[in-house]
């Protein structure tokens, strides 16, 4: 079984994660700072972050960790973000896009896009695209992005979607956005592969976790779905620490390939394992890159990014 043990040495590597303030982002950064990575804690909360780094530095007294501000619902923050960690950090080992909001109504990022696929892929999206030439500056970079298992009853995205969609059912729209991640991290491995870059592109869905994701949804919603499942999560979801391992192994692993999918061994429960092989996204992926290059204003070649690096 595949525990954080079983993390290699990250000395020497540098880490970025989004949402590690709180959650499963708090627990990745916290077990990467402890085998060693410099790990730099993007989120938008500073005093929440702040708190953290300080709850980590207390349990790993020798962790290398700087937090930087990072509001996945405004592509400037993204941006202005993007632009701090290159300036402190020309190369960069990992990026582990994990911040995300669940089951929130209908709401607008400060760019006018409907917030739960704003901040679950498209602010993901511009943010590896900015920091993508220092993934290439080393010799293996991975970028792990977060779905879940609510990705099932969400629809794929279609070049032609609007920014803000004509109908809002709360939990459809947030299996819309997980969607979104698995299938932008099985299209950015198929276009690295295709570019001869070394970059790695996984995916990971951590089951069912008990972290405040449920709790932000029942405080906004109070949905009879949002209490349902922040009962079952309260009752039967896994502590964050062993939610995050699933994130840990496909970051670390030396044995992850990318294009694949690690998650619990039981879907919602369990030790983290490889499941079964995804195939290529196809028109899927292709839509998903149009439309959100579209709806961020950026392109996104990489090709030319890796022509650039030379």
């Amino acid at each position: 079984m595949w525990t954080a043990k079983d993390i290699p040495d990250q000395h020497g590597r540098v880490a970025v994660v989004t949402g590690a303030n709180g959650g499963l982002g708090l627990e990745v950064a916290r077990e990467l700072a402890r085998k060693g990575a410099s790990v730099l804690m993007a989120a938008r909360n500073q005093a929440k972050a702040r708190a953290a780094l300080q709850e980590i530095a207390a349990d790993v007294p020798d962790a290398d960790l700087k937090v930087y501000e990072l509001d996945l619902a405004a592509l400037d923050s993204v941006r202005a973000c993007a632009a701090a960690v290159l300036t402190d950090h020309p190369r960069i080992d990992l990026l582990v896009n994990n911040a995300g909001v669940m089951g929130i109504p209908r709401q607008s990022t400060a760019d006018g896009l409907e917030m739960q696929l704003g901040v679950n892929h498209l602010g993901h999206f511009v943010l590896t695209r900015h920091l993508l030439p220092a993934l290439l500056a080393g010799t293996a970079g991975r970028v792990v992005s977060v779905t879940s298992f609510a990705r099932f009853i969400g629809r794929g995205v279609r070049a032609d979607d609007p920014p803000q969609p004509s109908e809002y059912e709360t939990w459809t729209v947030y299996g819309r956005a997980k969607l979104a991640n698995l299938v932008f991290a099985m299209e950015l491995q198929q276009r690295l592969a295709a570019a001869g870059a070394l970059v790695r592109s996984l995916a990971a869905h951590p089951g069912l976790a008990h972290t405040d994701l449920q709790k932000r949804s029942v405080r906004e919603t109070g949905s009879a779905l949002s209490r349902f499942w922040a009962l079952a999560a309260r009752r039967v979801g896994m502590a964050p620490d062993r939610a995050a391992l699933v994130l840990l192994r496909a970051a670390t692993d030396p044995a992850a390939r990318g294009g694949e999918l690690y998650g619990p061994r039981w879907f919602t429960f369990g030790a983290p394992v490889r499941r079964p092989a995804l195939g290529r996204p196809g028109r899927a992926g292709q839509n998903l890159w149009v439309y959100s290059e579209r709806a961020t204003g950026e392109r996104f070649d990489i090709a030319d990014i890796v022509r650039r690096r030379g």
